[in-house]
């Protein structure tokens, strides 16, 4: 059996917890800049504003109470969840910030239900954050039984498990299409213009026709639908790829200035590297006007240099990142975005030599060093020359999302 745990409305709930008298009153949480709506309580829906409403244009319902996006709150709650998780099953998943799958085998002795409500119960106790539980004999179905769980509270009490083929039947029956894990828009119209619009329809195809049509991958959802486990547990795995990246707060044709944005960009991205002990020989650069601005003329560039030998250095990739930004820019736009991605990842315990370059055998030290020095004091204390000292990139929030869990002058002024 899997059980899968998700956080109701996590961003909006989040906030939630610091300001109690919030409960229960329509909540919305904007994305980066404030831009569009990202999370909305389950009032806030009822009041009509739609995922991904631009604040703009909605300025008159924000009558209703505004957060700005704060991911080292989330961050640090997501951390708190599934810390409690790790204590109900050996074998956990953590799928995304807000969910995660738990493995419950041999937990057969045990009540389910009251398993998931003890679930439920301490991790509201520890952290007054709602969650739903789904438990099922697959992670297809669990991701069902918490969705059915989260549609009917009062029924189900935010727990809801499928055991018996009868129930799987019930649940395939009532399940739109669309909202199967695992199937996207794009599978979901293919699939609705042969007919199908129920995951019990989508159970009923054929399975040569589901090889051929969306390979494997399909077949093994359906046999995961129907109840038998073909999808396990995943490990965590180092990142493919990693990015930052990063929309300026105006328009600018100042070269300086964004060439200073992606050296800090290129830190950014070996620091990341550096936390999961990883390595990386490709480094991606890009910059782009407003292409939503047509009034401007358009212009996006992007560029990759495979790097002489594979590296988290900071001061390694920055130059590289630096130098593939002096081929692409062009004088006359005015630039609304800029961006670096490092990928060809490998772990830095099996970094492959060089036979005729190699990196300053110091950096390592140093950056362990300067890793050390701003996790003591702080964020970007150490800066490199490319960089702009006195520039620390913020994220704008117009005040409207408190620092919790990291600043004691906002957790005093918690009501």
């Amino acid at each position: 059996m899997f059980a899968l745990i998700d956080c109701n409305n996590f961003y909006a709930s989040c906030h939630r917890v610091f300001q109690p008298k919030l409960l229960h009153q329509p909540i919305v949480v904007l994305s980066n800049n404030d831009g569009c709506v990202i999370s909305r309580s389950a009032e806030a829906k009822l009041a009509g504003i739609p995922m991904g409403a631009p604040a703009h244009q909605f300025q008159r319902i924000f009558e209703i109470k505004v957060f700005s996006s704060n991911y080292q709150l989330y961050a640090d709650m997501s951390n708190r969840v599934m810390s409690i998780l790790s204590l109900y099953s050996p074998d956990q998943e953590i799928y995304s910030i807000d969910e995660c799958f738990l493995k419950l085998n041999g937990f057969d002795r045990f009540d389910l239900k009251n398993y998931g409500l003890e679930i439920k119960s301490k991790i509201y106790q520890f952290t007054k954050l709602p969650v739903c539980v789904g438990i099922a004999p697959t992670k297809s179905l669990a991701k069902l039984a918490n969705h059915i769980a989260k549609k009917f509270p009062e029924v189900h009490q935010g727990v809801y498990i499928i055991q018996t083929q009868e129930q799987i039947h019930k649940a395939l029956k009532w399940l739109n299409i669309e909202d199967v894990w695992g199937i996207g828009r794009r599978m979901s119209r293919r699939l609705r213009m042969i007919g199908v619009n129920k995951a019990l329809d989508f159970v009923q195809l054929k399975d040569d026709f589901l090889r051929k049509e969306f390979s494997i991958v399909g077949l093994r959802l359906k046999k995961d639908l129907l109840g038998e486990a073909v999808l396990d547990l995943e490990a965590i795995s180092a990142k493919k790829s990693i990015a930052t990246t990063r929309s300026f707060e105006e328009y600018t044709n100042d070269f300086e200035y964004v060439k200073e944005r992606v050296a800090t960009f290129a830190v950014s991205c070996a620091e990341k590297l550096r936390k999961q002990n990883s390595s990386c020989n490709l480094v991606t650069v890009f910059i782009q006007t407003n292409n939503f601005d047509r009034n401007k003329p358009q212009y996006y560039r992007t560029i990759s240099v495979h790097l002489p030998y594979e590296s988290n250095s900071s001061i390694t990739l920055s130059k590289f990142a630096i130098k593939a930004f002096e081929q692409i820019y062009k004088d006359g736009y005015e630039y609304k975005k800029a961006g670096v991605v490092v990928s060809g990842i490998v772990s830095s315990d099996q970094k492959q030599l060089s036979l005729f370059e190699e990196e300053n055998p110091n950096h390592p030290d140093l950056m362990k060093v300067i890793d050390l020095l701003n996790k003591k004091f702080g964020a970007a204390k150490i800066k490199l020359a490319s960089q702009d000292l006195n520039k620390t990139w913020k994220m704008r929030q117009n005040n409207l999302s408190p620092c919790y869990t990291t600043k004691w002058k906002d957790l005093l002024v918690v009501y």
